[in-house]
C-alpha cells in the first residue's frame, strides 16, 4: 500500500516556509511511503531534538524511508548517515531541487548516495519563487532572503544557509499579489538575515526599498509584517515605513542576543548596547504603539553576574515584550565553542531569570491594552491578533481571516478577550 509522505519540521519560519516547498515538489514527484525530517542547528539541543525525532518516527512507520535535511543535515550530515534509522541525507541546497524529489522512488532510496550535501556557500540564488507563501487562511510568510554573510561567534547558521542571497523585488511583489487576490489580509517577510536584502542586488537596494515598493505596488494588501531583523542595519527608508505607513505592522523582532558591550564583541555583533536602545526609542518615538520582541543568549562563555546583568536590564531599557532566551548551548565549529565557558547552572538560572522579566513584560503589555480598541486578524473563529501580534480571544465568532473591530475588556492566560 502506498501511503503520502509524511513531514516533521524543525526550527524557524524559514525551515516551515521550505516544509511546505518540500511538500510540493514530493506531490509533483510522486514520492510515497516517505518520512521528510527537516531539521534545526541552531543548538546543540536542536540536533538533539532531531535525532530523538527521527527515531521516533521510526517506530511510528517502520516500512518508510527517512530522509533528513535541513541546517542540522547540511552542517553535520555524518551524525545522521551513521544513524540506523535514516536512509537519506539531503543539504539544504539540494531539498529544493526537482532534480532531487524525481529520484526518490522508493526502489531507488539506498541505489543512489546515501549522503547528498554539496557544498552550500557556492550557491548564488534563493529559492523564493518555488511557492506563493504559506500559513493559516489569514496569514502568509514569503521568503525573501536566505543564507548570512556575518560570523557571530556563537552562530553555525551561515554553514548550513550559506551566503546571502535576496529574491528580487519584482519577484516578491508578483508573490504578494498573487496572495492578495487568493484572499489573504497579511503577508510576513521572512529570511535568515532579513535586512541584509538586496546587498546582492543590481544597485544593491536596501529592505526599507522592498517595503515601501510592496505597500506602493500591492495597495489592497491590509497588512504587512517583517520578521526577525538586525536593528543596526535597519536603512532610512525603513525608518520613514515605520513613521509613515500603517498598513506596516508595529512590531519588530530584533536580533539583540546581549546586554553587554563586551559580550557583544566577543559575539562579534555589529552593535552596542546604546544601539540597540538608541533604535527601540527612535523606532517608538515614529510609532509610539510598536511593541518589540528580541532573542537573547543566556550564559554566553565569559559572561560574568555583571555582565548578564546588563541584559536584564536591557529588557527594561529596550521597553522589550516578546522575548526567545536561548540558553548558550556551544555548537561545534564555532568560535565560542573554545571560550571559556559558563557553569552550566548558572546559564540555566540566567536563563530562568531573563524569561520572568519577559513574562512581566508581558503581563505589562497585556495589562495596558484593557479599554483600548483593536484591529485584530482573525485567524479562527474565536482567536485573532492586534497589529503588535498579540492574541486576542473572542466571547463569539467572528468571520475568519477578516480584520474586526473590537475592544478590549480583559486579560486571561497571557492573552487579550475581547
Amino acid at each position: 500500500m502506498q501511503n503520502a509522505p509524511v513531514f516533521s519540521n524543525h526550527g524557524c519560519r524559514l525551515n516551515a516556509y521550505e516544509t511546505e516547498a518540500m511538500k510540493e515538489l514530493a506531490a509533483s514527484a510522486g514520492v510515497q511511503n516517505a518520512v521528510i525530517v527537516n531539521t534545526c542547528a541552531v543548538t546543540s539541543e536542536a540536533v538533539r531534538k532531531a535525532r530523538q525525532d527521527i527515531r521516533k518516527l521510526r517506530r511510528d512507520h517502520p516500512d518508510a524511508k527517512i530522509i533528513v535535511t535541513g541546517c542540522a543535515a547540511q552542517t553535520e550530515p555524518g551524525t545522521f548517515a551513521k544513524m540506523a534509522e535514516v536512509d537519506l541525507v539531503i543539504g539544504n541546497t539540494e531539498k529544493m531541487d526537482p532534480a532531487t524529489w524525481a529520484g526518490m522512488a522508493p526502489d531507488l532510496i539506498g541505489q543512489t548516495e546515501a549522503v547528498q550535501v554539496d557544498d552550500i556557500m557556492s550557491v548564488t540564488e534563493t529559492a523564493g519563487h518555488l511557492i506563493d507563501g504559506f500559513g493559516t487562511r489569514s496569514r502568509a510568510y514569503v521568503q525573501v532572503q536566505n543564507g548570512c554573510d556575518h560570523r557571530c561567534t556563537f552562530c553555525i547558521i551561515p554553514f548550513g544557509r550559506g551566503n546571502s542571497r535576496s529574491v528580487p523585488a519584482g519577484v516578491v511583489v508578483d508573490q504578494i499579489k498573487r496572495l492578495v487576490d487568493r484572499g489573504y489580509a497579511e503577508v510576513v517577510l521572512t529570511g535568515v538575515d532579513l535586512t541584509s536584502w538586496g546587498a546582492d542586488l543590481p544597485s544593491a537596494p536596501k529592505l526599507g526599498d522592498l517595503v515601501m515598493r510592496i505597500l506602493k505596488l500591492v495597495p489592497d494588501l491590509p497588512r504587512l509584517r517583517i520578521s526577525s531583523i538586525d536593528s543596526i542595519e535597519v536603512d532610512d527608508n525603513l525608518m520613514q515605513a515605520i513613521a509613515t505607513e500603517p498598513r506596516l505592522m508595529p512590531h519588530l523582532h530584533l536580533s539583540l542576543q546581549h546586554g553587554d558591550d563586551l559580550i557583544l564583541k566577543r559575539m562579534k555583533r555589529r552593535h552596542l548596547r546604546d544601539d540597540a536602545i538608541r533604535f527601540c526609542h527612535d523606532a517608538r518615538a515614529l510609532r509610539p504603539d510598536m511593541t518589540f520582541g528580541a532573542d537573547i543568549i543566556a550564559g554566553f562563555p565569559t559572561e560574568t553576574e555583571d555582565m548578564f546583568a546588563n541584559s536584564l536590564a536591557l529588557v527594561r531599557d529596550c521597553d522589550l515584550t516578546w522575548l526567545h532566551v536561548f540558553p548558550y548551548s556551544a555548537r561545534p565549529g564555532t568560535p565560542a565553542a573554545r571560550m571559556p565557558a559558563v557553569n552550566g547552572k548558572a546559564i540555566k538560572d540566567r536563563a530562568a531569570r531573563l524569561r520572568a522579566a519577559g513574562d512581566a513584560q508581558v503581563s505589562a503589555h497585556l495589562a495596558a491594552q484593557v479599554g483600548k480598541t483593536h484591529q485584530i486578524l482573525m485567524e479562527s473563529p474565536r482567536m485573532g491578533r492586534t497589529a503588535q501580534f498579540t492574541e486576542v480571544v473572542f466571547e463569539t465568532d467572528q468571520p475568519e481571516s477578516r480584520i474586526v473591530t473590537a475592544r478590549i475588556t480583559g486579560v486571561a492566560d497571557n492573552h487579550l478577550l475581547a
